[in-house]
C-alpha cells in the first residue's frame, strides 16, 4: 500500500474535504467528508482490503484469488468483482490496479491501523484502539491461510495498540499531566491486568500525581492477583513504581558541579557500583532542574536513564518516563542530537519488549535527527535487530553491515561488537555457520579487548551453539559453559537463558535428554524472571523447547507450542510464528501445513524452507 503525493499542493481547506478516514478496527467503515459512505455487498471485500493494506508486498492476483476466493467456480473472476467493489469503497481519489495488486491511496487518507502500528503517541488520544478487534466479527471468511494471516495481525494490532497508549501514558506523566495520564493506565490494566509494566505505570501515575493511597490500593490489588493466579510475586518494576520519584532537595548548583555530580555518577556505573552510580545521577538530574538549562537537563535524564535500562535490572519503566522527558526537552530546545539519543534508546526499550513497531517508529526517528556517526550506529544496531526478529533478514543483513562500519568509522569498539554480534546471530539462523562463528568470534575479540564483560555472553552464546552445528562439541562446551557463568556472574537474565539453551542442545547432542529438558526449563524460568528482559530470548529458547518436545513426543509439548506461538504471533516474530504453526501441524497430523509453508516462504531463509517442507518433517 502507498500514498499517492499528488495532494500536495492542495490548500487546507481542500485537503479536508478530501480526507478519506478508513477503519478497520472493529466494525470496518470508509468515510469521505464530500460523499456518502459505500457499503460493500460482500465482507470478503473489506478482508481484500484489509490484506492490501496490510500486506508487506504488492500480492499477486491469483495469491488473492487463493487466498479469499478459492471455494468460487472462477476465483479470479470473484476476485475482479470484490476489486470493483473496494475501488467504489475508497473512491475515485484512489486507485486499485495492476498484478500484483498495488492499492495508492491519496495523501491525505487516514487509516487507523496504520496510525497504530506506525504513528506518533498522540494518535492514540482521539482513537479508542483498546477493546476491538481487526476486522471484528469477520472469521471463516477466507481460505486457512488467510485466517492465520488474519490471526496474527489481529494479534499485531492489539499489541502495538496497547504500546502506543502505554507510550502515551508516559508522556502525559512526563509533562504532569496526570489527569489525563491514570485513565490510560486504568484503560491498560483493565485490558490486560497480568502485565507487570501496565500494573507498574498506574502505580506510578498514582504515586507521581499524590494519591498515595490508590497506589497502595493498586499495588495490594496487582499483588493479590499475582499471588492467586500466577503463584508469584510482582516483580522489581511494580515494587519500585510504588515508590515516590527520588526528588532529592537539593541547593543550586552551577554548571560545571552538575556536570561533574554526572560525570561520578556514570563512572560508578562502569566500575560497577550501580547503588552509587544511581544515586548520583538522580542527584544530577535534580541540580540540572535548578539551573534550567535544556541541554544538561536533557544530559542528565539521558544518563539516568541509560544507567536504568542497560545496567539496573527490571528499572526499564523508570527509565522510559526520563528518556520521554529527555526528547521533550531537547526538542524544544532544538537539541536535536540529544533527541536522537533519547528516541533511539526509546527504540531499545521498544525492541527488548518486543513492540516492534514502536521500536522502529523511534528509530527511524533517531536515524532521521542527527547525523553524529555513533548516534546513527547505535539506532541502526537495534533497527538491525528489530528487523531480524521480525525475520525480514535481508533488511536486517543491510542495516547491521551500516552499523558494524559506521561504528567502526566513530571508533565506537563496544557499538561494533554489538553490531557484529547481531550479524553473527543472523547468519546462525539462516544456517551460514562458517560467517556465524567467523563474526561471533570477532565480537567476542572486541567486548574482550574493551573489558565489556556484562556483553560477552551473548556472542559467546551464539558461537557456542554454531560450534556445536558444525560438530564442534568440545570447542561449544567450553565456549558455553563461559558464557552460562559469566552471565550468572552479571546477573543478566536474557544473557543466562540463551547460554542455557545452547547448553541444553549440547546436551541433546550428547544423548543426555533429561538433561536437555531440565536445562530447558531452567533457562527459560531465569530468561523470564523479570518483566523487562529481551522478548526473543524467551520465545527462542520456547523454540527448542518445542523441537525437542516434538521429537521425544514429551507430555508439555502442547503446552510449549502453544507458549511460543502466542508470544511470537502477538509480537510480530514470523519465523518462530512459523515454526510453532509447523510444530502444531507434525502434531496433529491436519491440512495446515501446505498454508504454514505459504507463509514461509515469504521468509528469506532456506533453512526454515527446508524445515517446514515435507522433506524437513
Amino acid at each position: 500500500m502507498a500514498f499517492d503525493p499528488a495532494f500536495d499542493e492542495t490548500s487546507f481547506l481542500e485537503e479536508i474535504q478530501l480526507s478519506l478516514k478508513i477503519r478497520l478496527i472493529g466494525e470496518p467503515s470508509v468515510r469521505d467528508e464530500a460523499t456518502e459512505a459505500y457499503r460493500p455487498r460482500s465482507r470478503k471485500s473489506w478482508a481484500l482490503l484489509c490484506y492490501l493494506l496490510l500486506s508487506e508486498r504488492p500480492p499477486s492476483r491469483s495469491r488473492l484469488g487463493s487466498l479469499l476466493f478459492a471455494e468460487a467456480d472462477d476465483p479470479l473472476r470473484a476476485l475482479r468483482w470484490n476489486l470493483a467493489e473496494v475501488r467504489r469503497l475508497i473512491g475515485p481519489e484512489a486507485r486499485v490496479e495492476g498484478n500484483p495488486v498495488t492499492l495508492i491511496l491519496p495523501k491525505r487518507t487516514v487509516v487507523d491501523v496504520e496510525r497504530v502500528l506506525h504513528g506518533d503517541w498522540s494518535d492514540a488520544l482521539d482513537m479508542p484502539i483498546i477493546g476491538s478487534e481487526l476486522l471484528e466479527g469477520f472469521d471463516g471468511i477466507g481460505s486457512p491461510e488467510f485466517e492465520l494471516w488474519l490471526l496474527a495481525q489481529r494479534r499485531r494490532v492489539a499489541a502495538s495498540a496497547e504500546a502506543m497508549l502505554h507510550e502515551a501514558a508516559l508522556v502525559l506523566l512526563g509533562r504532569g499531566e496526570y489527569d489525563r495520564a491514570i485513565p490510560m493506565a486504568q484503560s491498560l490494566v483493565a485490558s490486560n491486568a497480568y502485565d507487570e509494566s501496565h500494573q507498574a505505570l498506574l502505580i506510578r501515575a498514582y504515586t507521581m500525581a499524590g494519591d498515595s493511597e490508590a497506589a497502595k490500593q493498586q499495588m495490594s490489588a496487582c499483588t493479590r492477583l499475582f499471588a492467586e493466579e500466577l503463584g508469584v510475586a510482582p516483580g522489581p518494576a511494580v515494587r519500585a513504581a510504588a515508590l515516590a520519584r527520588f526528588e532529592p532537595q537539593v541547593a543550586g548548583a552551577d554548571f560545571a558541579a552538575v556536570e561533574a555530580v554526572i560525570e561520578a555518577g556514570s563512572a560508578a556505573m562502569a566500575a560497577g557500583a550501580p547503588e552509587a552510580g544511581v544515586l548520583s545521577l538522580r542527584s544530577g538530574v535534580a541540580l540540572a532542574d535548578t539551573l534550567e538549562d535544556a541541554q544538561l537537563r536533557a544530559t542528565s535524564r539521558i544518563s539516568l536513564a541509560d544507567a536504568l535500562v542497560h545496567a539496573v535490572r527490571g528499572e526499564d519503566e523508570e527509565g522510559a518516563l526520563l528518556l520521554h522527558e529527555a526528547e521533550l526537552i531537547a526538542s524544544d530546545a532544538g537539541e536535536s542530537d540529544l533527541q536522537a539519543q533519547a528516541t533511539a534508546e526509546l527504540g531499545f526499550i521498544d525492541m527488548l519488549g518486543a513492540r516492534y513497531d514502536r521500536a522502529e517508529y523511534w528509530l527511524d526517528q533517531a536515524r532521521a535527527l542527527t547525523s553524529d556517526p555513533a548516534i546513527v550506529a547505535r539506532a541502526a544496531s537495534y533497527l538491525g535487530v528489530v528487523e531480524s526478529d521480525r525475520a525480514n533478514y535481508d533488511r536486517s543483513h543491510e542495516i547491521l553491515v551500516l552499523a558494524e562500519d559506521g561504528a567502526g568509522a566513530a571508533g565506537d569498539t563496544r557499538r561494533r561488537a554489538y553490531a557484529t554480534s547481531m550479524l553473527g546471530r543472523l547468519c546462525l539462523l539462516q544456517g551460514k555457520l562458517e560467517s556465524a562463528v567467523d563474526h561471533l568470534g570477532r565480537a567476542v575479540a572486541w567486548a574482550q579487548d574493551e573489558n565489556w564483560l556484562s556483553f560477552l555472553p551473548w556472542p559467546q552464546a551464539f558461537l557456542g551453539e554454531a560450534l556445536l552445528e558444525m560438530g564442534d562439541t568440545d570447542s561449544a562446551r567450553q565456549v558455553l559453559e563461559q558464557a552460562f557463568a559469566r552471565a550468572c556472574q552479571v546477573g543478566d537474565p536474557c544473557w543466562e537463558g540463551v547460554s542455557g539453551r545452547g547448553l541444553a542442545l549440547l546436551s541433546e547432542a550428547e544423548g543426555e535428554t533429561t538433561l536437555a529438558f531440565d536445562i530447558l526449563l531452567d533457562a527459560r524460568k531465569r530468561c523470564v524472571r523479570l518483566s523487562d528482559t529481551y522478548m526473543w530470548g524467551e520465545a527462542y529458547i520456547l523454540e527448542a523447547q518445542c523441537a525437542l518436545g516434538v521429537t521425544h513426543e514429551h507430555e508439555r509439548v502442547r503446552e510449549w507450542i502453544e507458549a511460543l506461538y502466542d508470544l511470537s504471533s502477538r509480537t510480530g516474530m514470523r519465523e518462530l510464528t512459523v515454526r510453532a504453526m509447523t510444530y502444531e501441524s507434525r502434531l496433529d497430523g491436519d491440512d495446515t501445513l501446505a498454508a504454514v509453508e505459504n507463509l514461509a516462504a515469504e521468509i528469506p531463509n532456506p533453512r526454515l524452507h527446508e524445515f517446514v517442507s515435507p522433506l524437513g518433517r
